[in-house]
C-alpha cells in the first residue's frame, strides 16, 4: 500500500515537472527575445552606426553576451511556468482533486521549488564559468573593431570621418591607399578643437586599441584666420581619437571575473577605485549570489497567487507573472542606484529585491497553505 502511495506521488511530481518544464523553456525563450529584440539590438544599430563596427562583428558580440541575458531570464522563466503551470491545474480543478486525496499545497509545490533549486545553482555556474569568459571576449571584440575602424584593406584613394555624437564633422581622413592593415600617404583635418585646425601628414599609419600611430609626418597647426600657428615634425606618434578605449578596458569589470577573483580583486586593489567605483563593485560581488536564489524567491511568491479562488474561471498566470516581474525589477533598479550612489550599504542594495519577495511571498504563502487548508 505504501509503495503504490509514493508511486502515486511520483507520478505526480512528474506530471507537475514535465508542465513546469515545458513552460520553463517558453518562458525564457520569450523573455530572451524581449530584452533582444528592445535593449540588445538598439545597442547593436548604435554601434555600427557610431562607431563603424562591422555587422558581422556586432552580431558576434550579441552572441557573446546571450549567457548574461539567459541568466537574468532563468528567474523570470522559472516563475513564468510557476504561475501558468499552478493556475492551469487551479482551473481544472485538477488541485482540488488533489487535496480530496490529501495531498496538500506543500506537497504540491515541492516538485516545483526543487526545480528552482537546480535552476539557481544552474544559474549561479553559468554566471561564475561562462559569463566572465564570454563578456571578455565581446569587450576585445569591441575593442578590436574600434581600433581597426573598419579599414578597406586593399583600397585606394579613400576617405572616412568621424562625427561628433550631434552629427558634427570632427576629423577627416583621406588615405592614399591600404596594404595589410598599414595606411599609406595619410592627410587628417582635425577640427576637433575650437578656434584650431590641425592637418596631419604621414608616410604610413595604422590603428589599434592604444590610438592611431603614424610614422614620418608631420602637424600644421592653423588658426581660424588662416594663418599657420604650429608646425611640427616627427617620426613615430600616437595619438587617440574618437573614444577613449582606456575607460573602455575597465568597464564592467566585475561582469568579467567570477565570485572569487572579485573578491581578491576587492581585496588587492581598492586603492585602484575610487568610492563610487568601489560601491558599484561591491554591489556586483553581491549580485552574483544574489541573483541566482532569486529563482526561489519568485516562486515562493508565485505559489500562492497562481491558487485560482473557485469564482475565477480564467487564467491569471501571465498576468501576475508580469506584474512580478515588473515589480521585482524596479525594486532592483532603485536600490541599486541608492547602492551606487552610498545611499544604502552595497550588500543591502543587491539583496533588498530577494528581501522584499520573500517577505511577502512567506506571508501569502502562510496565508494560503496554513489558514486555508
Amino acid at each position: 500500500m505504501a509503495d503504490a502511495e509514493t508511486k502515486r506521488i511520483k507520478l505526480l511530481d512528474k506530471y507537475i515537472l514535465r508542465q513546469v518544464i515545458e513552460m520553463f523553456i517558453m518562458g525564457v525563450c520569450i523573455f530572451t527575445s524581449i530584452i533582444f529584440a528592445s535593449d540588445t539590438f538598439i545597442t547593436l544599430i548604435k554601434q555600427i552606426s557610431l562607431f563603424g563596427i562591422p555587422f558581422k562583428v556586432a552580431l558576434m558580440m550579441i552572441i557573446l553576451n546571450l549567457p548574461q541575458v539567459i541568466v537574468m531570464t532563468i528567474p523570470m522563466g522559472v516563475l513564468l511556468a510557476t504561475v501558468m503551470t499552478l493556475n492551469g491545474l487551479s482551473l481544472k480543478s485538477e488541485i482540488t482533486v488533489m487535496r480530496a486525496c490529501g495531498i496538500g499545497l506543500n506537497r504540491i509545490a515541492k516538485p516545483i521549488f526543487v526545480f528552482a533549486i537546480v535552476m539557481s545553482v544552474f544559474s549561479f555556474v553559468i554566471n561564475e564559468t561562462v559569463v566572465p569568459v564570454m563578456t571578455k571576449q565581446s569587450k576585445d571584440l569591441a575593442l578590436w573593431a574600434l581600433g581597426q575602424k573598419n579599414i578597406p584593406d586593399g583600397k585606394q584613394n579613400f576617405v572616412f570621418k568621424e562625427l561628433s555624437n550631434n552629427g558634427v564633422l570632427k576629423r577627416l581622413f583621406y588615405v592614399g591607399y591600404c596594404e595589410d592593415k598599414v595606411l599609406h600617404n595619410i592627410t587628417l583635418l582635425d577640427t576637433s578643437k575650437e578656434g584650431t585646425i590641425q592637418i596631419l601628414q604621414a608616410d604610413e599609419g595604422k590603428t589599434s586599441p592604444e590610438g592611431w600611430n603614424f610614422q614620418k609626418g608631420a602637424v600644421y597647426t592653423v588658426g581660424d584666420d588662416g594663418k599657420v600657428l604650429n608646425t611640427a615634425l616627427f617620426e613615430d606618434s600616437t595619438l587617440r581619437f574618437g573614444m577613449d578605449l582606456s575607460k573602455e578596458m575597465n568597464k564592467n569589470v566585475a561582469k568579467e571575473m567570477n565570485f572569487s577573483q572579485l573578491v581578491k580583486f576587492l581585496s588587492q586593489g581598492t586603492q585602484q577605485v575610487d568610492e563610487k567605483q568601489k560601491n558599484v563593485l561591491l554591489i556586483e560581488l553581491y549580485d552574483k549570489l544574489a541573483l541566482p536564489l532569486t529563482t526561489i524567491a519568485l516562486v515562493l511568491i508565485g505559489v500562492p497567487l497562481a491558487i485560482t479562488p473557485p469564482r475565477v474561471r480564467y487564467n491569471r498566470g501571465f498576468l501576475f507573472s508580469i506584474l512580478i516581474i515588473f515589480a521585482y525589477y524596479l525594486i532592483r533598479a532603485l536600490s541599486i542606484s541608492f547602492g551606487e550612489a552610498g545611499t544604502i550599504a552595497p550588500f543591502l542594495a543587491a539583496w533588498m529585491p530577494n528581501i522584499v519577495l520573500t517577505l511577502a511571498g512567506a506571508a501569502l504563502y502562510y496565508k494560503k497553505v496554513y489558514t486555508i487548508e
